[in-house]
């Protein structure tokens, strides 16, 4: 039932994380609303996981885990950036 609730929650924190990383990392990124809270929810599980498991030992909501999911979406914003640059040129 633990990883359950922290999978919804992590889902949730998920959504906002996206929208925070695309704040903090303005550019011209082409995506909608979804592609942005996709981007969000996998930097969640990506980042607050390791997070979570670094710093808490057990998954539940932090701040650590916050942060966590902001960095991750960020670093995967970067990448999603990398990669379409190298499909034009």
């Amino acid at each position: 039932m633990e990883l359950l609730s922290f999978i919804i929650a992590t889902l949730i924190v998920g959504a906002l994380v996206g929208y925070i990383a695309r704040l903090l990392m303005p550019g011209p990124d082409p995506m909608g609303c979804l592609a942005t809270a996709g981007l969000g929810i996998a930097g969640s599980f990506v980042g607050g996981t390791l997070a979570s498991l670094l710093f808490d030992q057990e998954f539940q909501l932090s701040a650590a885990g916050t942060i966590g999911s902001v960095i991750g979406a960020m670093i995967l914003l970067l990448f999603l950036r990398r990669s379409r640059r190298r499909r034009y040129y």
